[in-house]
């Protein structure tokens, strides 16, 4: 009897281990991982390289609706971690640390471009590196520099961040502009001071002859249209 029971024991044993939930491949993630990257990667012109390191799982059933997120919608930077989560047909979530680089060109200043001054491209020289480790706001496309005006000095090898640039049809704080108001076959305009700085389409506010003071749209450099 005691060596049927221990055939019933094993065999129950082995039906069992037929029916367990198979385990979650870490290669799997770590593809997953690559791709969603790859994607997020796509918006800079660069070579995108990423080094995934293989998560630890604690024995996660295998999922059939993995999801990858960056924590706080966070940009891209060389280290960082990416949130997996499973939805089905067990939740669960693991951290995966990521090392990731974009080799590609960005553009300093050959020379000293003072406030107000149109950049052009003989202002500007190539460089090329990890986009990744550049400053904050540092522009990369250089159709958003040409033509564009300094909001504010920038020195000779300095990056071009998108702070210090300035639509030149955008109305300076303090000069004078004109407002016009548009009605069923007439225009009104008066003469007034802008408040603010403000880029075409933008609102701004302008202080006229009466001293009042009225809020209206930027069509250009020196012309606000304001409602009736």
């Amino acid at each position: 009897m005691r060596h049927v029971s221990a055939f019933v024991f094993m065999a129950l044993l082995g039906s069992q281990s037929l029916y367990a939930s198979p385990l979650q491949s870490a290669d799997e993630i770590v593809e997953g991982v690559s791709n969603y990257l790859m994607e997020q990667a796509e918006s800079l012109a660069g070579t995108a390289t990423i080094t995934v390191t293989p998560p630890r799982l604690q024995q996660q059933s295998a999922c059939d609706n993995l999801r990858y997120a960056v924590p706080g919608n966070a940009t891209l930077r060389s280290r960082m971690r990416v949130i997996v989560s499973c939805l089905a047909p067990e939740t669960w979530t693991v951290p995966v640390q990521v090392a990731l680089s974009v080799q590609g060109f960005y553009y300093v200043s050959n020379k000293t471009i003072n406030k107000g001054e149109l950049i052009s491209l003989d202002d500007l020289i190539t460089r090329e590196g990890d986009l990744l480790r550049l400053p904050p706001n540092v522009v990369t496309d250089p159709s958003l520099i040409v033509g564009y005006m300094a909001g504010q000095r920038v020195n000779t090898g300095s990056t071009i961040k998108s702070t210090l640039l300035q639509n030149p049809q955008s109305v300076q704080r303090g000069q004078s502009v004109r407002t016009i108001a548009r009605g069923n076959g007439f225009v009104i305009s008066n003469e007034g001071q802008a408040l603010q700085t403000a880029a075409p389409g933008s609102q701004v506010q302008v202080r006229v002859a009466s001293g009042q003071v009225i809020t209206g749209t930027v069509l250009d450099s020196s012309t606000v249209q304001v409602p009736l």
